[in-house]
């Protein structure tokens, strides 16, 4: 599946109301739909890398929530294109967001997305 600029898995996805709301539900209280469980995989899928988990937490423990490329690239023994691809399946998962300043870009978390991940992974009654 080709992905447009700016638009992410997510947003491709079909999502009726019904799967939408499934998507705030945890798992264990109902069982979801087959959409809401695709897009759920991409999401899980790109967290299943330890690279892209240690991304995510150093852009999420930077102070002021955002962090330049040029920092992540130094906290790692990669390319920076293998980084640039990592960085771009979070994207496209909807987990971080990015914006171009200069030369430059910047990467913050979605906190929505992560209250979602959060959510579905709750035990029922919390």
């Amino acid at each position: 599946m080709s992905i447009q600029p700016g638009r992410s898995t997510l947003d491709l996805l079909p999502i009726a109301p019904a799967d939408a709301a499934e998507c705030s539900i945890p798992l264990v209280r109902e069982p979801i739909g087959e959409a809401a469980a695709a897009g759920l995989a991409q999401v899980f899928k790109a967290l299943g890398d330890p690279v892209r988990l240690r991304l995510l937490s150093l852009i999420g423990a930077h102070q002021g929530g955002e962090i330049c490329v040029c920092d992540l690239t130094t906290a790692f023994d990669l390319t920076q294109p293998t980084i640039s691809h990592h960085l771009k399946v979070l994207r496209e998962a909807g987990i971080i967001t990015s914006e171009r300043r200069g030369t430059w870009v910047y990467y913050r978390l979605v906190p929505a997305a992560l209250e979602r991940m959060a959510g579905l992974l709750s035990a029922p009654g919390t």
